[in-house]
């Protein structure tokens, strides 16, 4: 069967409700998605968000953190949340059958939680246990200076786990402070796909989400692209973890489609020219990728990859080159494999629930509607060859930004920011030679 478009209802709160038929399946599934993340929060909040998605599952007004998780389990249901930069989501998948229950169950969780100090001193442990393998994982730290190379101080540099200090200070009030500021109607979106009966799913919807106050978007400034180097040395580690990147348009901006075709014809794929130099014919790295990372405010071309110390300086250097040699020509074959990577990753999402719910509910967030796939699929299509290049020598004329972590020798960092953190193409052709 074709997967249906997602259809937008509205409650008289502000709260708007997304539904996907997939008429085929057997299961459904629920997300409760809420405008706050990260990037939501002052500095000395910084992390709160994910400290409230943990704490949401331990302990309503009638349930205890046994019981949320029994009453789920008991269903066959998977219940599970994650925090990112621009959301907070909460999920449940189980039998089509029982979606009533699982609105009743969600809308609990979301709307009830009490947030016990008991708890919370409890999950602080938890949540600092895995701030500690954060902290220590060379290749997380590396996206965190990255974030922080491109944004500085701006909220959407901050880390989603937030910093050690604040994780330790958080008290049961200023999370329910948090909650009851960012859990607004106007910032969530309930969100289904499945083969289920939508006007009964929106009438649960309303009984158990009506009450919530409309509130005021959570609205976020759009961040300014700084670039430059960030470097930190770790002990024990024996690779250099290098995160490279340049500024990307906003979702909200079709200037972003050349970039997405950029990425996926440079670094997609074990054909493509990032993997078939880097790792396949030099073997600088195992692991390498290329993507563009598009959200709402802004938006990455992230190039990634763990290399031995020895080999980093080299690994920079023919990142570069291939980055020149695509401004100066586009391979016709390369570019059509891109396209059709980009087409049939694009046409498996439309078979994922999850996937689908999470793109449908961003469109939602940034555009007020979900938009078609296929019409997306269409103006990508167009992207010219030319504007390919073009997005190429643009960021070759800009300011990276690049982070380094674990063993990074002095000459990769030295030759890395001769390279890309200066934004001068002449002087990245010159050390180029």
């Amino acid at each position: 069967m074709t997967p249906t478009e997602p259809v937008v209802a509205f409650l008289p709160n502000g709260l708007r409700v997304v539904t996907i038929a997939m008429p085929w399946r057997q299961t459904v599934s629920l997300s409760v998605f809420i405008r706050t993340g990260s990037q939501h929060e002052p500095r000395r909040l910084n992390g709160i968000s994910h400290v409230v998605e943990h704490m949401a599952f331990k302990g309503t007004a009638t349930r205890d953190c046994q019981r949320i998780n029994l009453d789920a389990e008991r269903l066959g249901a998977e219940v599970n949340a994650h925090t990112d930069k621009d959301h907070t989501a909460f999920h449940i998948e189980g039998l089509a059958q029982d979606l009533g229950v699982f609105v009743e169950m969600l809308a609990d969780i979301v709307l009830n939680s009490t947030f016990p100090a008991d708890e919370l001193e409890r999950e602080r442990q938890v949540i600092l246990h895995e701030f500690t393998e954060f902290e220590e994982d060379p290749a997380g730290m590396a996206f965190q200076l990255f974030d922080r190379a491109c944004y500085g101080q701006h909220p959407a540099g901050q880390p989603v786990i937030g910093n050690r200090a604040n994780l330790k200070r958080f008290t049961r009030d200023d999370l329910l402070a948090y909650v009851a500021s960012q859990y607004t109607a106007g910032n969530v979106v309930v969100a289904a796909a499945g083969h289920f009966d939508v006007s009964q799913f929106l009438r649960a919807v309303e009984a158990h989400f009506g009450g919530m106050p409309r509130g005021s978007d959570n609205a976020v400034t759009a961040p300014t692209w700084l670039g430059g180097l960030k470097l930190r040395r770790m002990a024990g580690s024996s690779q250099c973890h290098a995160v490279l990147g340049f500024r990307t348009p906003a979702l909200d901006d079709d200037a972003h489609l050349p970039y997405v075709l950029a990425a996926a014809l440079f670094g997609e794929g074990m054909s493509s020219p990032l993997l078939d130099e880097i790792r396949e014919r030099r073997g600088l790295a195992y692991y390498t990728a290329c993507s563009a990372d598009v959200l709402p405010l802004t938006g990455q071309f992230v190039i990634e990859a763990a290399t031995a110390p020895e080999q980093a300086e080299e690994f920079f250097v023919e990142v570069a080159r291939l980055l020149r040699e695509h401004a100066d020509a586009t391979d016709a074959v390369g570019l059509e494999r891109a396209r059709k990577q980009l087409t049939v990753r694009a046409l498996r999402a439309l078979e994922q629930p999850s996937r689908r719910l999470e793109a449908a509910v961003q469109d939602v967030y940034t555009f007020g509607h979900p938009r078609d796939t296929h019409e997306g699929l269409a103006r990508l299509q167009a992207v010219t060859a030319a504007e390919v290049r073009g997005v190429f020598a643009t960021m070759l004329a800009s300011p990276a930004a690049v982070a380094l972590a674990g063993s990074v020798p002095a000459r990769a960092r030295s030759r890395a920011a001769a390279l890309f953190a200066t934004g001068e193409g002449d002087e990245a052709a010159a050390v180029l030679g």
